[in-house]
């Protein structure tokens, strides 16, 4: 089973357990039914090949036909997919599909609005671990589809050399130079800073990109001419869609932002029924 199958299991063993009552009760035959996904307001659409996957393991007879692909930006009205199969197994997976959907479209739409805010800029906009646990490979996805960047998918894949790691390895110089001593030479180190003065101590540790934590402006200006070049700079903390030019306007390489996917509002879209 891969990790995109288990994800869509696990919510529909949640949703379902051990049977859809209403649906039981409701139906006393099988029958067709055609559904049609629609969208309630605009959107950057995101997610539906794993929408037609949620009913597809419910039921591999079920027709699922996109009329848009991700990435795709939707006006409020459009008919996003028609799906088409039995009404019991429709209903069955209507609320795992759009929940997966909407979110999914959510988190594309608010980071395509950070995409836009810095375009002109050198900045890029790149997401965090602040994702729903279990997950995280559906809203770094997402991500990717509003035009944003992936930071590190998890503690494994990646040095983030953060304040508490700064704290039990006694100083940032002995925090880089034991992660260097660990590490394969492929890999980068990245520490997070939140004075001018940790910026200058990552930078003589040689750390291959530092990051400005909750810096105000006029800091971030001083601590990427201290840096100038010589390590990649990423932004963190305090961004926001008001704040975000700003930030990139300092010179920044790049900016983690959070909110993309721990603050998405999920898009209004809706299953209409029709029964044969």
């Amino acid at each position: 089973m891969t990790g995109l199958d288990r994800i869509i299991e696990n919510a529909l063993a949640e949703d379902i357990h051990t049977g859809d009552i209403t649906t039981l009760a409701v139906l006393r035959e099988s029958c067709a039914a055609r559904a049609r996904l629609i969208a309630k307001e605009p959107m950057m659409l995101a997610g539906l090949e794993v929408a037609a996957r949620v009913f597809h393991l419910l039921d591999p007879r079920i027709i699922f036909t996109q009329r848009f692909s991700d990435g795709e930006p939707i006006r409020k009205g459009d008919t996003i997919a028609e799906i088409n199969g039995d009404t019991a197994s429709l209903l069955q997976g209507e609320r795992v599909a759009l929940n997966i959907l909407q979110r999914m479209s959510g988190v594309a739409t608010l980071t395509a609005q950070y995409v836009a805010a810095v375009k002109g800029t050198r900045a890029r906009v790149v997401d965090t671990r602040k994702t729903t646990p279990g997950l995280r490979i559906l809203d770094k996805y997402a991500v990717r589809v509003g035009g944003g960047l992936n930071h590190r998918t998890g503690l494994y894949d990646g040095v983030l050399i953060k304040e508490n790691h700064i704290a039990a390895a006694g100083g940032i110089s002995s925090a880089v130079s034991r992660a260097r001593g660990f590490i394969p030479h492929t890999m980068k180190i990245e520490v997070e800073t939140e004075t001018l003065a940790e910026v200058r101590e990552a930078l003589s540790a040689g750390a291959d990109i530092i990051m400005l934590d909750n810096m105000d402006i006029a800091t971030m200006h001083e601590a990427v001419a201290m840096i100038a070049g010589r390590a990649l700079v990423e932004a963190s903390g305090g961004v926001n869609l008001e704040t975000v030019r700003k930030i990139a306007e300092t010179g920044v390489d790049v900016i983690s932002v959070g909110a993309l996917t721990h603050s998405a509002r999920a898009m209004d879209i809706s299953m209409l029924l029709e029964v044969s």
